[in-house]
């Protein structure tokens, strides 16, 4: 079952790949982070 809509691809390259994963991981970690964020 893939985690948030991303499944894992072997074709797409690696760096490709990897960009991806990462922007996912900031965008959660903001997600998460939002009513912190929200008092500066």
């Amino acid at each position: 079952m893939p985690l948030w809509g991303y499944r894992q691809t072997r074709y797409r390259g690696l760096t490709r790949n990897a960009a991806q994963v990462y922007t996912l991981f900031a965008l959660a970690h903001f997600y998460r982070a939002r009513k912190e964020l929200a008092r500066l």
